[in-house]
């Protein structure tokens, strides 16, 4: 019964309260007593958790959606919103890095042992192959774009099925929608481990040895999640976007920045476009669909780093092939999740533009690498939270365009 009490008295406390809580204790233990396997373990079973259930979750998801769905007919509009952010994100890049140009001291790529892709067609030919896996192993590999292509495809397959088969789906998903919530209760212990190892690996040299490249991704990234998204929501709402857009950023972007891992928060953003009160048929697509192409930090990661490896090297960057430039990098960043690596990897595609080396381009992922502490943080927090953002913005200018009062970023009771 004590234990009853302690676990409930736990779960009342607000969810980020204790994600605060657990960030704090996670970074005194890292200056105390560094290189604790024990304590760095909370962070690799959080993240387990997660992207262990995230699978499974989308799978029966979209299937238990389709199967019942008549017609999501918002889901242009919200494809629409994320190609239309993911391009955005690349030109406020370039024009960041012709404004504040960044050199960098390249180092070797010893460390970077995976293999970039050599050009577009490798990241499509990649894409297509993910599409046409076997299901079982897209769900064991987490091949989320494989995934999505089996649920969509035998969801529509259902739709003919008896209800009693369509609500076998719905209660296989709605089970494992409940282990979610059990994972994300565990959030703080595993932001406390996440940290810790963050914190007792690097130390803060990370933090000022490529500080001005970081001040330039890291500005990008908010000027698109504070300035360019919340645009794009008022021009399909138009109603003041920013508390959406904070509520996003604190219930999903928090999450994704410690996780570093828009798959392994999916699960988070599914839990919060229930608690907006959203339509589940869209957001049980468009949600692990987001994870997959709404890719604006991706889109600045490569667009900067590339615009680094030009300026160092004294390349000049003419406005077409700055042009083209932006669309290579938004069109490689909805494919980064095909790719090993993400979208560090595909930073030499884009400086093949430049006629830049693969071999001096694999340096600059290199560092890459070095920043990611800080640059894969952000750039998760971004993608993850702007798939909510823009789910939510299309289903509230549907009701608003019915008349509905909506309450932008407000729970539904």
């Amino acid at each position: 019964m004590a234990i009853k009490n302690l676990l409930k008295k736990y779960v009342e406390i607000s969810l980020i309260k204790r994600i605060l809580v657990g960030l704090v204790i996670g970074v005194i233990l890292a200056l105390t007593i560094p290189g604790n396997s024990v304590i760095s373990l909370f962070g690799d079973l959080f993240v387990a958790g997660l992207k262990g259930v995230a699978p499974v979750l989308v799978f029966f998801l979209v299937i238990s959606a389709l199967c019942r769905a008549k017609a999501v007919g918002n889901m242009k509009m919200i494809l629409v919103l994320y190609v239309a952010s993911t391009l955005i994100a690349a030109i406020a890049a370039v024009i960041a890095s012709y404004v504040f140009p960044t050199a960098v001291t390249l180092v070797t790529a010893d460390a970077v042992t995976q293999t970039s892709p050599a050009g577009i067609g490798e990241v499509l030919t990649t894409l297509l192959l993910n599409i046409f896996c076997n299901p079982v192993n897209a769900i064991l590999n987490a091949n989320y774009i494989g995934i999505l292509a089996w649920g969509v495809v035998l969801g529509i397959a259902l739709r003919v099925a008896s209800e009693n088969v369509k609500d076998v789906f719905g209660a296989v998903s709605d089970a494992v929608s409940k282990v979610v919530r059990w994972v994300i209760e565990l959030a703080p212990f595993g932001i406390m481990g996440l940290v810790y190892v963050a914190v007792s690996t690097n130390g803060l040299e990370i933090f000022t040895e490529y500080g001005r490249l970081i001040v330039v991704l890291v500005v990008c990234m908010l000027f698109i999640a504070l300035v360019t998204n919340p645009l794009l929501v008022f021009a399909v709402t138009k109603k003041n976007p920013y508390p959406l857009v904070l509520r996003c950023l604190k219930d999903s972007g928090l999450t994704a920045f410690f996780t570093r891992s828009s798959a392994a928060n999916i699960p988070v953003n599914m839990s919060l476009c229930a608690k907006l009160g959203l339509n589940k048929d869209a957001y049980s697509v468009s949600i692990p669909l987001g994870a997959t192409i709404n890719m604006a930090g991706a889109a600045i990661t490569i667009t900067v780093m590339t615009m680094a490896a030009a300026h160092t090297l004294g390349v000049s960057v003419d406005p077409i092939t700055a042009v083209l430039l932006c669309v290579m990098a938004a069109v490689s960043a909805c494919g980064a999740s095909g790719v090993a690596g993400g979208s560090l990897l595909l930073i030499p595609l884009c400086c093949s533009l430049f006629g830049i080396g693969n071999d001096i381009a694999m340096q600059v992922v290199a560092i890459g690498f070095i920043i990611g502490v800080i640059q894969d943080s952000c750039e998760t927090a971004l993608n993850s939270s702007s798939d909510v953002l823009f789910t939510a913005a299309v289903d509230y200018a549907g009701q608003i365009k019915e008349g509905k009062e909506v309450n932008m970023g407000k729970d539904v009771q």
